[in-house]
């Protein structure tokens, strides 16, 4: 018994400290350097643990112009996979699609749009055990309250990376990993629209979902948010 409860403890050390080393900036170089300054620094584990396979997700910004007391920024999301001693773009939004547009100047006045945000909201295993997935929160304002979104990324066919799925909605939503017995997954928040709403009056002012993957399928249970 002792054995046993020793065995369980070293290897829940050993987890913490693979998700710790996770988290953690790295000393390998980045090739090209993220756009701005860097705001997150996050491993995942795309292709599992083992050795080949190290990915970091980097959220940066980088000043677009200012005006009237009030910087704009245009935000980045960058992809790298290790590789010959170095962390090697492999995807980056925008550019290569996914949450964030181009921040574009206003009709030559001192303002910037899409205001944006970015939020990397950490990794989870929603397919299963073993590859990890890249959880990413983003809101864009041009006009009214703008839209939210909540994209998930995994591996694609060739070693790339590109989003698996995005659930979006009006305003606000944020996002929350969950883990249970059933596995992981992510709990949405923000308000529910009825068809025809107006944006002044939710229908639910805090909604709340749970997007899970199952069955090679990607849900939203309840359906308040839309899937794409």
């Amino acid at each position: 018994m002792m054995r046993l409860r020793l065995t369980i403890t070293t290897v829940a050390v050993l987890f913490a400290s693979s998700l710790t080393a996770l988290a953690q900036p790295t000393n390998n170089p980045f090739v090209p350097l993220p756009p701005g300054s860097v705001v997150q620094n996050q491993g995942v584990a795309f292709n599992g643990e083992h050795a080949n396979a190290h990915w970091r997700a980097v959220a940066s910004k980088k000043l677009a112009g200012s005006g009237n007391g009030r910087e704009f920024y245009q935000w980045y999301l960058s992809i790298y996979a290790l590789s010959r001693g170095a962390y090697r773009l492999r995807y980056q939004s925008p550019g290569n699609g996914g949450p964030l547009s181009r921040v574009t100047q206003a009709n030559g006045a001192k303002m910037w749009f899409p205001v944006q945000e970015l939020r990397i909201v950490g990794t989870a295993y929603l397919k299963g055990t073993v590859f990890q997935q890249l959880v990413v929160q983003s809101h864009e304002l041009g006009a009214d309250c703008g839209s939210a979104s909540v994209t998930v990324f995994a591996t694609a066919p060739g070693g790339s990376v590109s989003p698996a799925v995005s659930v979006s909605n009006p305003c606000e939503l944020r996002a929350t990993i969950r883990r249970d017995g059933s596995g992981d997954s992510i709990e949405l928040n923000g308000p529910y629209y009825a068809p025809n709403a107006a944006l002044c009056c939710p229908t639910k002012p805090d909604a709340s979902a749970v997007l899970r993957y199952g069955d090679g399928k990607w849900r939203v249970t309840p359906s308040y948010f839309k899937l794409e």
